[in-house]
């Protein structure tokens, strides 16, 4: 049973919907830890809704923190619950998206994934099965799951941009080098990726900047 996802939104500076850039937090955080990047974003995307949506699972004990699916060396969760998680949460975000798309009338290719840490890994999972392609994937200290399926399970290849700190404690930095060699090899062109120097589990200024240029080409702006 697909699950409503509950989410906070920025309306477009300008007044009208142009574009759409779907902020995916990070374990233990909600829709909302993200949105305040539409401050600075927003005067650069000014025909662009910003939309942050919370992850479907409450972490117990963590008041106000969601997950996407649970993660066994933190929360001593089994591997076959964190998958069923996944997927549960993969079918819950489609239909989010698809959802989005009608209520805002915009295509597919009006659409920008935005990506933190596990929204990251969700947001990479997600953009390559979905039958038609969104502008845009950016995806910030993440890594790509299940990389041995993508070549099977691919069926569009939206453009994507990978950025990790080098300095990542969290998710090692390695992973964005992976996740690039591994989308390489499925057929992927638009890879893009940005190292941000000195910078641990977080999005440093040249990593958003980076981020934004992306976006703004992605979008045809």
């Amino acid at each position: 049973m697909t699950r409503v996802l509950n989410a906070e939104r920025r309306e477009p500076v300008s007044g009208e919907t142009r574009s759409v850039v779907v902020f995916v937090h990070g374990y233990g955080a909600n829709g909302a830890d993200l949105l305040g990047l539409a401050d600075p974003l927003s005067e650069h995307l000014p025909d662009t809704l910003f939309i942050a949506p919370d992850a479907p699972e409450m972490i117990p004990g963590m008041p106000n923190g969601y997950q996407w699916f649970p993660i066994p060396y933190i929360d001593g969760s089994s591997e076959e619950e964190s998958e069923r998680g996944m997927d549960a949460a993969v079918e819950d975000f489609n239909s989010f998206l698809d959802a989005l798309m009608v209520d805002e009338d915009v295509l597919p290719e009006q659409v920008v994934l935005f990506g933190f840490s596990q929204g990251a890994m969700m947001s990479l999972h997600i953009a390559p099965r979905r039958e038609d392609e969104i502008a845009g994937v950016v995806a910030i200290a993440g890594r790509l799951l299940r990389p041995d399926l993508l070549a099977d399970e691919v069926v569009g290849r939206p453009p994507i941009l990978l950025v990790h700190g080098d300095q990542d404690d969290v998710v090692p930095p390695q992973s964005l080098q992976l996740a690039a060699e591994a989308l390489q090899e499925a057929g992927w062109k638009d890879v893009f990726a940005h190292v941000m120097q000195g910078t641990a589990h977080g999005i440093a200024p040249d990593g958003l900047s980076v981020s934004l240029a992306f976006m703004r080409d992605k979008l045809g702006l």
